[in-house]
């Protein structure tokens, strides 16, 4: 998640995934998913007869579990891609629209952790990692908007578009430290990937407006509970790294 401030006061935020695809298309499709896959009370676990029926009329999410279960996992946050998943419109002076997505590439060389391993690992490894490479430097990414042409899916977070659309490289991202939600400034936030500065506007995605209004209700069901420390704040790894 991203909060960029411009000079004038205009604001852009982001909420990035590590995919570039979605598993469902719609809100509806999402509380279907969220419902068919709640666990069972005597079991503790999903229905498989449920889930199965789920699946069999969202051959996406089928699509998005076989993509999640086969592709290679980051081994840091340093080294992983993150992409906007909706697409959004870049907007000129003059009026002209391009529908675009975009994702912030690493350069540190990608390397894959073995899946096996997740189980056995500290709870914070990927936060502790990223503390440790940020005593050592600067970790950057670069922002590459992607354009779309004619025809491609721009209202359905479930599709990619075909790998030989157009980039462009906008700009790195540099990060030079990390801080907890205590001492940082992303605790009482919504990373709202609606609010945007002139010259970028929503599709027609239908999850982005959902997105914006979930996102709403959470911070205000947060705002209105005790402030407990976070996990990383009650990790003594963590603490020294601040």
């Amino acid at each position: 998640a991203l909060s960029l401030v411009q000079p004038n006061g205009e604001q852009w935020r982001m909420a990035m995934d590590d995919t570039p695809i979605f598993p469902v298309a719609t809100p509806q499709a999402f509380l279907a998913l969220q419902l068919a896959t709640a666990p069972d009370p005597r079991t503790g676990k999903p229905d498989p007869d449920r889930v199965a029926r789920f699946l069999a009329h969202h051959p996406e999410t089928q699509a998005f579990l076989d993509w999640q279960r086969n592709a290679p996992l980051a081994s840091s946050f340093a080294n992983g891609t993150y992409y906007s998943i909706n697409a959004f419109r870049f907007v000129d002076a003059m009026g002209e629209q391009r529908f675009v997505r975009w994702s912030f590439v690493p350069e540190t060389p990608f390397e894959a952790i073995d899946k096996a391993t997740l189980a056995a690992r500290p709870a914070n490894f990927l936060f502790d990692d990223l503390v440790t490479r940020l005593a050592k430097g600067p970790l950057r990414w670069h922002m590459i908007v992607t354009l779309a042409e004619p025809g491609d899916p721009v209202d359905d977070a479930t599709r990619t578009w075909p790998a030989d659309r157009g980039s462009i490289d906008v700009g790195a991202l540099t990060l030079t430290r990390a801080a907890t939600e205590e001492t940082g400034a992303c605790r009482n936030i919504t990373f709202d990937p609606t609010i945007l500065p002139a010259g970028v506007a929503p599709s027609d995605d239908p999850l982005l407006a959902a997105r914006s209004a979930v996102y709403a209700t959470s911070l205000a069901r947060r705002d209105g509970e005790p402030a407990e420390p976070s996990a990383l704040a009650r990790d003594p790894a963590a603490r020294s790294a601040r």
